[in-house]
């Protein structure tokens, strides 16, 4: 060969290797931001978002799906609500790591190759079209294998077994101390944001809870019920019981709360023997059936104290529903309004007798004469009275709404008791 061509050919041999190093370099820069911000990810949703939206684009491959164990539903919990339906797609949650060590087996290293849909088609789900080679990546914590995160190429010859491995091991490393990192940040948070005593949400949680949940049902037109409720008499169980066994209840009680709701519900201890709970997408009269099934499960069971002695307890309740009208207002002010209203409805139950459901409905709406009058019959058609001093007493309270145009029926109905 010439030398003038030889020297041609070697000058396009360093151009082509120039060229790969400066795209490999690239790469590493993409992919070293994309580190910066896994390691800086403010909670496991945005971590677990991170690496199944933008990873796909900064592979370049058709798939990447996320498989987790989560043996006490966990990251279940945690991530509810957190990922929109294109995300939840590809995070599979398992509680058994059989799956794993199927894929992995005993050495616990990245694996390349062509896709085998008979032992890959679990790890990619609806995700296995168009995928012709795989790179299986195992994430561990304290050398245990917690999950694994795995890339689906088009391209047989992407992933090959003859392909290094050291980076994709950096970056299952990486990946794996994040995922530690953030189920740990969120524990903190729980922590935070746990009542001690019973085990449910607290104060400070439920009204972040509440004004995320009010911004939903004005977003999409959903109704929103809000239930204040507390135990008849707990002053009188401390004092004859003692303190531990008054823990006891509240424990209880928080527990049988609970044991009726849903899982997108909000329950928590609003302070002393108060709770509140929030029920998302429920009309006014679904959530006076739960309101009732929770006092009736309450009122029906029988509560131990510390000696064993059996003690009966009830619990009052006030229900209020968000209006769906006020679209002007503040989130932070229909969060007031609307426990307000419902502590409104907790004082009429208590002063009515105890031991029943109150339901005010017409938050916000006090010219809504009709939703009034509805719930100033549901208020007293719960009193133990027979039914024509029931029905004396409604026309009375009715009337002199009428009269006064434009007072709040739980406050005519209050100050008409006091007297």
């Amino acid at each position: 060969m010439p030398p003038e061509s030889e020297n041609y050919a070697l000058r396009q041999q360093l151009e082509a290797l120039l060229h790969e190093a400066r795209c490999n370099e690239d790469k590493m820069r993409r992919f070293d931001l994309l580190e910066r911000r896994l390691i800086s990810a403010a909670s496991l949703g945005e971590l677990v978002c991170l690496l199944l939206s933008e990873y796909k684009q900064a592979f370049g491959v058709e798939a990447v799906t996320l498989t987790l164990l989560d043996r006490e539903n966990e990251a279940s919990r945690l991530l509810a609500g957190e990922l929109d339906a294109n995300v939840g797609a590809n995070l599979i949650l398992i509680q058994s790591p059989a799956l794993l060590n199927e894929t992995y087996g005993q050495n616990i290293r990245p694996w390349l190759g062509r896709y085998q849909p008979a032992h890959h088609h679990p790890l990619f789900g609806a995700s296995t079209e168009m995928i012709a080679s795989v790179a299986l990546l195992p994430l561990t914590r304290k050398n245990e294998l917690i999950g694994g995160i795995h890339f689906g190429s088009s391209n047989p010859e992407r992933y090959t077994a003859e392909c290094g491995t050291a980076f994709l091991e950096r970056l299952s490393a990486i990946i794996g101390v994040c995922l530690d990192s953030a189920f740990n940040q969120e524990r903190l948070k729980l922590v935070g944001l746990t009542d001690g005593l019973t085990g449910v949400q607290n104060r400070r949680y439920f009204e972040h809870r509440c004004q995320i949940e009010i911004s939903q049902a004005r977003r999409y037109q959903h109704p929103l019920a809000c239930m204040f409720l507390d135990i008849d008499k707990f002053k009188r169980i401390n004092d004859t019981h003692g303190h531990q066994s008054g823990d006891e209840v509240l424990r209880a009680v928080a527990q049988a709360i609970q044991t009726q709701l849903r899982a997108g519900d909000t329950i928590a201890r609003y302070g002393g023997e108060e709770f509140v709970v929030l029920l998302p997408q429920t009309a006014g009269n679904y959530a006076q059936e739960i309101a009732e099934r929770i006092r009736t499960a309450i009122a029906s069971r029988n509560f131990q104290a510390h000696s064993g002695q059996q003690i009966k307890v009830t619990i009052s309740i006030g229900l209020a529903m968000l209006p769906a009208h006020c679209a002007a207002e503040t989130i932070q002010g229909l969060a007031s309004q609307l426990v307000a209203t419902a502590d409104k409805a907790l004082y009429q139950a208590k002063h009515t007798g105890r031991n029943r459901v109150v339901c005010d409905v017409s938050v916000g709406d006090k010219g809504n004469t009709d939703s009034a009058r509805v719930n100033a019959w549901r208020s007293w058609n719960m009193m133990p009275t027979p039914f024509f001093g029931k029905a004396i007493a409604f026309l009375q309270g009715y009337s002199k709404r009428l009269i006064t145009e434009g007072g709040c029926v739980i406050r005519t109905e209050r100050d008409r008791f006091k007297r």
